[in-house]
């Protein structure tokens, strides 16, 4: 065999090498080609497998680790054996132009706030309730003096102020000098504290015959140290003695936006005692505390941060 067809023969079995080797390599680059492209589908289509989870947000001030929503501060919870309701009103008329009236305050908290008027409640002056105020439980006035129930410490321990200079000085008074009033433990008489008829009393009214009281849209009556008589008046927010008979302040009645005045009998109560329309104070707000008072032929409605005077026993004002 000559040189040059030897040499032939092998570069022509070398060219084949290389063509199979290169067609080999290209075979695999497709099939790993493939894979990856499926592999990198199957990543990406979304999963039948469950709902999809929720769109990550994010925020751009970072916070620290462990960190929550913050308990608004102050917010403590008040204990309701030992605090009379801030929102509570107290009211006494001595005609259609003399007034006084108290917010009540908390007992060893927020003091009560006495103020008096002499213009027929346009205008109010504050009045102080002496050493070691607290918050004012009952208040009764006259015209020759002004009486208020004053619980203070702890225990709210009841005392009985009178003054008889319109608050510039004040003395010990007799038990019933102030009236009835709601505190603590109950409500609070001439004879001493005694238990309420309802959990949560608005407002305590004590005669020389009779008590009532103001619950949560009802009165409560009774004769002497008798049995608790309920009347159902829905909406009942005050009280004011008018002889044998109650003037009650409600909200809540469809003939009247504001509050409407009430006569219901003090005699001979029964849960079927009906009460009956005297008048409308339309101007009143109805969401608001309220207090009425009555004098004479003036009755007093204290709305809001309005004093409302009816001249002809609450029919108009």
């Amino acid at each position: 065999m000559s040189p040059r067809r030897g040499s032939r023969t092998l570069g022509s079995v070398f060219s084949r090498r290389t063509l199979v080797w290169v067609a080999v390599i290209v075979v695999v680059l497709v099939v790993v080609d493939v894979v990856l492209v499926a592999l990198a589908l199957a990543r990406t289509a979304p999963s039948s497998n469950g709902s999809p989870g929720p769109v990550p947000t994010f925020s751009s001030s970072p916070r620290s680790p462990g960190t929550g929503t913050a308990e608004p501060s102050g917010a403590a919870t008040a204990d309701p054996a030992g605090m009379v309701a801030p929102g509570r009103r107290l009211l006494s008329a001595v005609d259609g132009q003399e007034a006084w009236r108290a917010s009540s305050g908390v007992c060893d908290g927020t003091d009560g706030v006495l103020e008096h008027t002499v213009d027929g409640g346009t205008t109010w002056t504050p009045v102080g309730l002496g050493a070691g105020a607290g918050a004012v439980l009952a208040l009764r006035a006259g015209t020759d003096s002004v009486a208020v129930v004053i619980g203070t410490g702890d225990d709210c321990e009841p005392t009985v102020r009178t003054s008889v200079d319109d608050g510039r000085s004040w003395k010990d008074g007799a038990a019933s000098a102030a009236g009835a009033g709601v505190g603590p433990d109950g409500l609070i008489l001439s004879t001493g504290t005694v238990d309420s008829p309802c959990a949560d009393p608005i407002e305590a009214y004590e005669g020389e015959f009779t008590t009532a009281v103001v619950c949560a849209d009802e009165v409560q009556w009774r004769s002497g140290d008798g049995d608790w008589v309920g009347v159902p008046l829905v909406g009942a927010r005050s009280l004011a003695d008018d002889g044998d008979s109650y003037l009650v302040a409600r909200v809540g009645a469809a003939a009247c936006a504001g509050a409407e005045i009430r006569s219901l009998p003090a005699v001979g109560v029964t849960p079927a005692t009906k009460s009956t329309v005297v008048g409308c104070a339309a101007e009143a707000d109805p969401d608001g505390a309220l207090a009425v008072a009555r004098a004479g032929n003036a009755v007093w409605l204290w709305s809001g941060s309005d004093a409302l005077v009816s001249t002809d026993d609450g029919v108009t004002w």
